[in-house]
């Protein structure tokens, strides 16, 4: 098959994404996220094991973290920390993003984080010296799908 490498085209135009977040049963286009990253981490116990020096590794279970930044101009971060605050009730949400650039073979994906809750937030903000205002929001995911996957492009599969 030759030296196959991957074509310029195919790499993903950072901005070609898509963010939905749904509290409850109201569904949001997301168009304020400026960025969004959201990491799964399992966790590991070492395992000893006779007749090595070494030490095995055993997943032991996983987290869901994430983070992102916002443009400053929705209350709905707020509102939470606000319900919260009077009612000691909790608001948990799902997530959806999808990336696709058009002009790439790759196709889209989409993930759907499950659970999702705030870490906390920004309550007010101002900045006379500024161009304009964002937020940076960390939270936790209990549960994730991927109803769509990319596409492996041509060479990628070697077997």
């Amino acid at each position: 098959m030759g030296n196959v490498t991957m074509r310029a085209k195919d790499a993903i135009f950072a901005a070609l994404a898509e963010c939905y977040i749904t509290i409850g049963t109201r569904r949001y286009k997301f168009m304020q996220a400026i960025n969004l990253e959201a990491k799964f981490e399992k966790n590991k116990t070492e395992v000893p094991i006779l007749g090595k020096t070494g030490k095995g590794n055993k997943a032991s279970g996983w987290k869901g973290t994430g983070s992102a930044t916002f443009h400053y101009n929705t209350s709905i971060f707020r509102q939470m920390m606000l319900q919260y605050k009077d009612t000691g009730e909790d608001i948990y949400f799902e997530i959806q993003i999808s990336n696709e650039d058009k002009g790439s073979a790759v196709g889209r994906q989409t993930i759907i984080l499950m659970d999702c809750n705030i870490d906390g937030g920004i309550l007010a903000k101002f900045d006379a010296d500024g161009e304009y205002l964002d937020e940076d929001v960390d939270f936790t995911f209990e549960d994730f799908k991927m109803p769509e996957a990319f596409k492996d492009l041509e060479g990628f599969l070697t077997n």
